[in-house]
């Protein structure tokens, strides 16, 4: 699956939907991005009904900035609207390969609860 570019006006709506969705803050001058890269799109490919997004950190300046993001590359991963990983470092195949499965394992009655129980 091709990956979604993502601006400011796209963002939001992009992490917030339904489903699994993650992102890659990079960029272009960034080795450890640039051997990221596809390690981030071969896990794509491998798994057609999740959403992966690239966020230009140059580009995008300002949102990048709102999101904190300080090191780069950046995976942040999204699960019904739910931020539920952020970490810097370009990852291993195997890696990325197993958050995603723990992404997808996640029972998300249980941590919408814990996320609401947090916040009160």
């Amino acid at each position: 699956m091709a990956t979604v570019d993502l601006t400011a006006s796209t963002f939001q709506p992009t992490v917030d939907a339904e489903g699994i969705v993650l992102v890659d803050c990079w960029a272009s001058w960034c080795a450890p991005c640039r051997m990221f890269a596809p390690v981030f799109s071969k896990a794509s490919e491998k798994n057609p009904d999740i959403t992966f997004a690239k966020l230009d950190t140059e580009a995008e300046h300002a949102l990048a900035g709102r999101l904190g993001i300080s090191a780069i590359p950046t995976l942040m991963i999204y699960r019904d609207g739910v931020l539920l990983f952020e970490d810097a470092g370009a990852l291993p195949g195997p890696a990325l390969d197993d958050l995603i499965a723990q992404a997808r394992a996640l029972d998300m009655d249980e941590v919408r609860r814990k996320v609401a129980e947090q916040t009160h």
